[in-house]
């Protein structure tokens, strides 16, 4: 059984009179930075000095550093800039200020578990991992919660690692839902899986082909992206706030007795073993070597198909629906 952390199991104590230094001025590194520093922690910013995020930063009261300079500063460092970019900036601009007694903090456990960033032996390597982007981290600290949170720890050196990545989880507000004992691996391969069979390449495939299908079959275009894609939307929010079961309460017989016997006949036993063919080349370490050797030659494939998208009927008639929904300007 998974062991799972609140606000009574964590203390801030092993962070405080210690510097946070924060790589990064996105999603996370915005929302991590923020609540950090309002659970009363000392947070600096590591940033490229060229950089859009820099004056931004500046302008939300932090002190920022180039990335050496903050990192040497750090007594915990966090890696939340893009997985394909940190293993650069770590070897350029981070491993040079790790010693003994430092933290590295990760978000996702990508870098570490393909081992395309490998720490010393002296410090503490682990991981906070908010299972939401940043906007709701921060939304929701706000609004006096939390976000639940993936834990782990890879290099104990001090011994109290574990007591670390709990404060850091409390700082983040995480605690306050609960966060989830796991491991680098477990937490790398399973959100790969995942993000290509369900949350990105499975959903975005599934809507496609159901809003194709009923164009096909002569349906308007506007009618088949409100039923396959729109409507998606109010069956997730449904399914996220009651399970599966009270979603199926909410919705009609109809649609209860349709989706329940037409459904497995789509998403069949075919499907369940194409995904097993994905956890096997994430398990192998091919689907890295894939991304990492796509990205250093310039990411061409990946900027093809995004191109594939926006030309795709779903996205012409999705933009027209959204901004006369006011949902898009």
């Amino acid at each position: 059984m998974v062991k799972v952390y609140f606000d009574k199991d964590a203390s801030l104590d092993p962070l405080r009179g210690k510097t946070m230094a924060v790589i990064g001025y996105g999603s996370q590194g915005h929302a991590q930075a923020q609540n950090m520093r309002d659970s009363g922690l000392d947070v600096i910013l590591g940033l490229r000095p060229e950089g859009r995020s820099w004056s931004r930063a500046e302008r939300d009261g932090f002190e920022v550093y180039p990335i050496p300079e903050a990192a040497e500063r750090g007594d915990v460092i966090f890696m939340l800039i893009p997985d394909m970019v940190q293993p650069e900036v770590y070897r350029k601009s981070i491993e040079p200020h790790l010693w003994e007694g430092k933290v590295l903090d990760f978000a996702h456990g990508f870098n570490i578990h393909f081992k395309q960033i490998i720490p010393p032996k002296d410090v503490d390597v682990v991981m906070v991992a908010p299972k939401s982007p940043g906007l709701r981290l921060r939304e929701t600290y706000l609004n006096g919660f939390g976000v639940p949170a993936l834990m782990a720890v890879y290099q104990d050196h001090s011994g109290r690692a574990k007591e670390t990545a709990l404060a850091i989880s409390k700082a983040l507000g995480c605690t306050r839902a609960g966060v989830l004992e796991t491991t680098f691996t477990d937490e790398t391969e399973s959100d790969l899986i995942g993000e290509q069979t369900v949350l990105v390449g499975g959903l975005i495939e599934l809507i496609k082909k159901g809003f194709e299908v009923l164009v096909e079959s002569g349906y308007p275009l506007e009618l088949a992206y409100f039923e396959a894609c729109n409507e998606a939307k109010l069956i997730m929010d449904l399914i996220y706030e009651r399970g599966f079961l009270g979603m199926l309460r909410a919705v009609s017989d109809t649609a209860k007795y349709g989706g329940l016997t037409v459904g497995p006949k789509v998403i069949d036993e075919r499907v369940k073993e194409n995904m097993r063919r994905v956890v096997r080349r994430v398990q192998s370490g091919e689907f890295a070597r894939e991304w990492i050797e796509e990205h250093k030659t310039g990411e061409k494939r990946l900027k093809a198909l995004m191109e594939e998208i926006a030309g795709h009927e779903i996205e012409k008639v999705g933009r027209f629906i959204r901004r006369t929904s006011g949902l898009e300007k």
